[in-house]
């Protein structure tokens, strides 16, 4: 049982569902009834169908996330990773950012780890690939790219040149098909500001093992988005997969090979690993096995939903069915679970789950998208600027939190009238590294003053000048 004592409602994960789940709990019971704690390695939830907008520069970064202690101020927020479930003893073992693990008892458990990005032993993948899984990721983007023209532009290698401007993108879905189109537009505008850099020098490629690209909005709107996309100099190349990318050199299994600095992986997702640690039932693909009701199968006081659970769909045609992971499911898998939360705790029967398709919303940068709209049986299928309409207006909704839609919106309506940022802040990445090589000199002739070690002739003699250590591969390793 629970050190307090009230009972503790342990939220594992503080994504879509998390927050979602925690908000609704909160809502519903009443004042005393319960502790609700949240654990997320992150103190703040990412909106995920924003970061090819934010890697694109149309919506500021900090506008995509939403801070879990302002949004739940009457929950107990844990920076740090749930590693182990004891479910015999009702506790988890905590491991914070810092200090020794530690565990904590519950009485009820939800689990909303959501899903990592899906990645294969591809050569070189690890050295070189950037994912869009998060905000950091999205910035990284930004910040590489605009950092390749500066080296295109500054440069008279034409190798180098021909390295920096080639941008290769794995993976067709909604997330490989949106922020290739999204950065594609920002560079073609940045482009505008370099004197040595045109958008016919830059190459765009986007791979997929499928036969099409964006089968969320189904193959005649995929095809539509195929050809826009190659309208606009993107090379698509469908039925094949990446081999290696062993120090930028990409090699297809179609035969292609190009050299590029950009590799982005946005090949599918699968549930956090952290799971098979939990002790639940799995499915086949490592989803938590739960039943309508969101209850993990065997348990009566565990909940699981969103991108790690495989959610029985039952608005589906046929038996078998789960829930696609898409933002659509999320929001209302969270608050049915945030319901049946509640009724478990209050010995109450719990509700199942059901929610028809509304449908797909798909940007392909700006002014230019695809829309598949469901009514009951009638489907209407948008394309081009009235399909990026609904895709804003559909994702500026469901952002959480009446703070965030603001500043989105502000965002997108500022975008209106001044043009779009094309600065590069690459060295956020190492924010240390110019001070260090100022003070490292000094720090080293002082030291040697000391008789501690000698002085350096130069600031090139100091080992790691430029380098921040914290942040240095090297030392990491």
């Amino acid at each position: 049982m629970s050190t307090t004592e009230r009972p503790r409602i342990l939220v594992v994960g503080g994504g879509y569902v998390g927050l979602y789940a925690a908000r609704r709990i909160l809502k519903k019971m009443r004042y005393g009834e319960a502790t609700v704690t949240v654990v997320d390695p992150r103190s703040y939830m990412t909106y995920q169908p924003f970061l090819p907008e934010a890697a694109a520069g149309s919506i500021s970064p900090r506008h995509v996330v939403v801070p879990l202690r302002r949004v739940l101020p009457r929950a107990e927020v844990l920076t740090g990773r749930v590693t182990t479930i004891d479910q015999d003893r009702k506790a988890a073992t905590i491991e914070p950012l810092v200090g020794e693990p530690y565990e904590l008892p519950f009485d009820y458990l939800v689990v909303a780890m959501g899903a990592v990005s899906r990645t294969f032993p591809v050569p070189g993948l690890a050295e070189h690939g950037i994912g869009m899984k998060g905000v950091e990721e999205a910035i990284g983007l930004r910040n590489h790219v605009l950092e390749q023209l500066d080296k295109a532009d500054s440069t008279h290698d034409e190798e180098a040149r021909r390295k920096a401007l080639t941008f290769v993108f794995i993976g067709g879905g909604f997330a490989g098909a949106e922020t290739i189109g999204e950065v594609e537009d920002m560079a073609r505008d940045a482009a505008k500001y370099y004197p040595n850099v045109t958008r016919e020098d830059m190459r765009f490629v986007l791979v997929d093992a499928a036969p099409g690209i964006l089968p969320e909005v189904g193959p005649k709107l995929g095809e539509w988005g195929l050809e826009h996309l190659k309208k606009r100099g993107i090379e698509v190349y469908l039925g094949t997969s990446m081999e290696s990318c062993v120090d930028g050199h990409v090699v297809l299994k179609n035969g292609l090979e190009v050299d590029s600095h950009t590799v982005v992986w946005t090949a599918g997702v699968k549930p956090n690993p952290a799971l098979a640690r939990f002790g639940l039932p799995l499915g086949p693909k490592g989803h938590v096995d739960v039943d309508a009701t969101m209850q993990v199968k065997g348990t009566d006081y565990i909940w699981a939903a969103g991108d790690n659970a495989q959610v029985p769909d039952l608005a589906a045609d046929k038996d078998g069915a789960f829930c696609p992971p898409n933002a659509q499911h999320a929001l209302r898998q969270a608050k049915a679970l945030g319901d049946n939360v509640i009724s478990g705790m209050r010995g109450f029967p719990q509700g199942k789950y059901k929610h028809a398709n509304k449908g797909a919303v798909a940007g392909l940068g700006l002014h230019k998208g695809v829309a598949m709209i469901v009514f009951g049986k009638t489907k209407i299928k948008l394309k081009g600027r009235l399909a990026w309409y609904f895709h804003r207006g559909y994702h500026g909704l469901a952002v959480p939190t009446w703070n965030r839609k603001i500043r989105v919106l502000a965002d997108w309506t500022l975008g209106m009238f001044l043009k779009r940022e094309v600065v590069s802040l690459g060295a956020m990445e190492h924010p240390r590294g110019e001070f260090y090589e100022a003070a490292a000199p000094v720090t080293a002739a002082a030291q040697s003053k000391a008789g501690k070690l000698p002085a350096p002739a130069s600031p090139e003699g100091v080992k790691g000048a430029g380098k921040d250590p914290e942040r240095d591969p090297a030392k990491a390793s």
